[in-house]
């Protein structure tokens, strides 16, 4: 009599057999997704109560409570794009963080130095409050994905990122660069670092990848001469910058005069 067991038992380690040594001979053939399938799966197929759910999450969200709730600073005033006209206090310790954080990375890796930082107001999507600073707080000001690149322009294209900022009459975070308006509403004074603009050179610019592809009509970007992803994302700069201080400064250096009439 045959023992059905044992011929079933023999006849699984054959195909395993014969299916490891069928997968070694082709273990150098590189390996192609030729078709990916996927279904969607309603959650109400099957029923399950509120306390099951939540049993399930609870775990993943009380280690990334405590990962966002981590103090990582103290802020001894109220940041806000709200307040000011031409420069928001907020804006000004966004684009110098951005600058301070990014130069190192830039110099040992091209060997080049970033002159200017140009951020955009509306990409600021909430306020650093005054008291202790957490990584919730990056992410609530950088709730986007985006990352900093350095933008390659000529002098004439920093020139009309000036008169872009003045006619848009929004206090655009920048550092860097410093500039007055005058009595017609056009620039003057034009300085980049301690230098006055020179409309021939090359100024290296570090902004987000978003606003690299002409973002908020920032098309000036676009006639760059080469770019550089630094795959360093706005929100982790902020992250690391509170890591690396106990109390976020706040400059008050003028970078946008406007003269009256």
């Amino acid at each position: 009599m045959v023992n059905v067991k044992k011929s079933a038992l023999v006849l699984k380690h054959f195909v395993l057999i014969l299916t490891l040594i069928v997968f070694g001979s082709n273990c150098s053939a590189q390996l192609v997704i030729s078709k990916i399938e996927a279904k969607q799966i309603n959650i109400n197929e099957k029923s399950y109560s509120l306390a099951e759910y939540n049993a399930y999450i609870s775990p993943y969200r009380t280690h990334i409570d405590n990962e966002l709730n981590t103090i990582l600073a103290v802020c001894p005033e109220t940041l806000d794009k709200s307040k000011g006209q031409w420069q928001s206090n907020i804006g000004d310790f966004l684009a110098d963080a951005t600058l301070e954080k990014t130069s190192p990375f830039f110099k040992k890796r091209e060997n080049l130095d970033i002159d200017i930082c140009i951020l955009n107001h509306g990409g600021i999507r909430a306020i650093l409050p005054q008291g202790d600073v957490t990584t919730r707080t990056a992410f609530e000001i950088m709730p986007f994905e985006n990352t900093t690149v350095v933008v390659a322009l000529i002098g004439e294209q920093i020139a009309e990122f000036v008169d872009y900022f003045i006619k848009e009459k929004k206090p655009h975070p920048i550092s860097g660069i410093t500039f007055t308006i005058n009595t017609e509403n056009k620039a003057a004074d034009i300085m980049v670092g301690q230098k006055p603009l020179d409309l021939t050179k090359t100024y290296y610019v570090v902004t987000s990848d978003y606003l690299s592809n002409g973002g908020d009509n920032m098309n000036f970007f676009k006639k760059n001469t080469k770019t550089y992803d630094l795959e360093y994302k706005l929100r982790n700069i902020l992250i690391d910058y509170f890591k690396d201080v106990d109390t976020i400064p706040i400059t008050k250096k003028i970078k946008v005069t406007q003269i009256k009439q």
